[in-house]
């Protein structure tokens, strides 16, 4: 702030004296004319009353004449107190070259200042030198006190200048400190939205700032909320890791101890890797917000999940069926809705009984994704909290489960600006808003393209639990 009321001043201050210069040289060039024009009408009265042998007027208050022969001797006038031109000026004049001077100075101020003109007349006694002078002292006072004006008022308005500079750029200034102070702040508390004042450029500054507090907020949450839930769910599968593993260092252990033992700790490793996945993808969706959106085929996508499942299903004896081509085309994220329906069919085989039914239905402008399962359903008292994070019935904790499955499920829905819910007594569905014209779904419609290192990750992390 200090070097913009700075720059507004030094910028004031070369604009003022330009400005006063200006003024200064306009008004001494208006009376150096009007100084200049009275003196021509002397020196035409003085000399044309010499010419003709008679005496010039005296009672002319500031006007001086004298006359000198060709050595500079004064001859007469009605000026007896000084020399009017010295003897140099004299011959000059005399050898036919007239001169016109200045006496005195405007600083310092002179006490008697005028203006001379010298020329040769010839009389009828001979060639004389006249000087014909008028006094500056009116002049030189205008002048002196033009420059005390300009100066104060330039000080005057410098001042001012410089008052409202400052005034406009802390009023300027004062929200972007807001912003700044609020930037210090982000992260280390609760961001508050800034205050913002009228509409204007920086008004429009401080929403785009409000928005990306905001987004600091969410992230800062995101982020608390991911270590907590990592703290919690980790600490369990890890301190049971090494009990086991203490356990078994007391004593030598048999052939059959060793590999229970085994066997228990790649049980706790397979946890801690679904709960990583699960815990990672939920947090992946929560942080891009909207899903970025493109065509996908409901038919293809849940042919895909569908087949990725049929062989579990069939080491168990049941079946998952899909229902027929419905020929619908929806705008959605290929790999979140493969995630949330492979969820879904994952948790049907872990928790439920029986067949697996995935339908796909179209009505009133939304699609419809459910999977069910013909087992007992979620307990009644379950199915309020289904969709938060950590959330398990009582007949799944000793499953192994996570409890992230249809919190992920739920955020897969957000994402699309979809919702998630329990339809039926074994039924979840994901609701979608909108399809593609004809026309869209009538093209080649893409799936998620898969590779064979996200297969690996996408079988990995197929079965966080409910």
């Amino acid at each position: 702030m200090t070097r913009l009321v700075l720059a507004v001043a030094g910028t004031m201050t070369v604009v003022l004296v330009l400005a006063g210069g200006f003024v200064f040289w306009r008004v001494g060039y208006a009376l150096n004319r009007q100084v200049d024009q009275d003196l021509k009408a002397y020196q035409e009265v003085v000399e044309g009353a010499v010419a003709h042998g008679t005496t010039p007027p005296a009672d002319t208050p500031g006007q001086s004449y004298q006359i000198y022969d060709r050595t500079g001797h004064v001859l007469g006038g009605n000026s007896h107190a000084t020399r009017l031109v010295d003897p140099a000026t004299v011959a000059a004049a005399a050898a036919g070259t007239p001169t016109s001077e200045d006496v005195g100075h405007l600083y310092p101020p002179a006490d008697h200042p005028y203006r001379v003109v010298t020329a040769r007349v010839e009389t009828a006694r001979g060639t004389v030198v006249v000087a014909s002078a008028i006094s500056k002292r009116k002049h030189d006072e205008a002048l002196r006190e033009l420059l005390l004006q300009l100066a104060i008022a330039d000080l005057a308005t410098l001042a001012a200048a410089s008052l409202v500079g400052y005034g406009t750029a802390r009023a300027a200034l004062n929200p972007v400190e807001r912003y700044r102070r609020a930037a210090e702040g982000a992260g280390s508390a609760p961001t508050l939205p800034v205050e913002l004042g009228k509409d204007d450029e920086v008004t429009r500054l401080g929403h785009t700032f409000n928005a990306l507090l905001d987004r600091i907020g969410q992230a800062n949450e995101r982020e608390r909320q991911f270590l907590a839930d990592a703290s919690h769910e980790l600490r369990s599968p890890l301190a049971l890791m090494r009990t086991e593993l203490e356990v078994a260092t007391l004593r030598p252990r048999s052939e059959t101890e060793t590999r229970t033992t085994f066997e228990s700790l790649r049980g706790q490793v397979e946890r801690l890797i679904t709960l990583s996945n699960a815990l990672l993808d939920l947090e992946e969706l929560r942080a891009s917000g909207t899903a970025t959106l493109e065509p996908v085929d409901v038919d293809g996508l849940l042919a895909e999940v569908s087949a990725r499942y049929r062989p579990e299903a069939a080491a168990t004896g049941r079946r998952i069926h899909t229902p027929p081509p419905t020929g619908v085309t929806i705008e959605g994220h290929p790999h979140w809705l493969d995630l949330a329906l492979g969820n879904l069919v994952s948790n049907a085989l872990r928790y439920g009984a029986g067949d697996i039914t995935m339908a796909a239905d179209h009505t009133d402008r939304r699609t419809r994704l459910s999977v069910t399962d013909e087992g007992a359903g979620f307990p009644a008292q379950f199915v309020g909290k289904a969709f938060d994070r950590f959330s398990r019935a009582e007949t799944s904790r000793t499953t192994g489960g996570t409890g992230l499955g249809l919190s992920l499920v739920q955020a897969v829905a957000e994402a699309h600006h979809g919702t998630a819910a329990i339809t039926g007594r074994s039924t979840v569905t994901l609701t979608l808003p909108g399809s593609l014209p004809v026309e869209e779904a009538a093209r080649p419609a893409r799936s998620r393209p898969t590779t064979a290192g996200e297969s690996v990750r996408t079988t990995e992390r197929a079965a966080p639990g409910a």
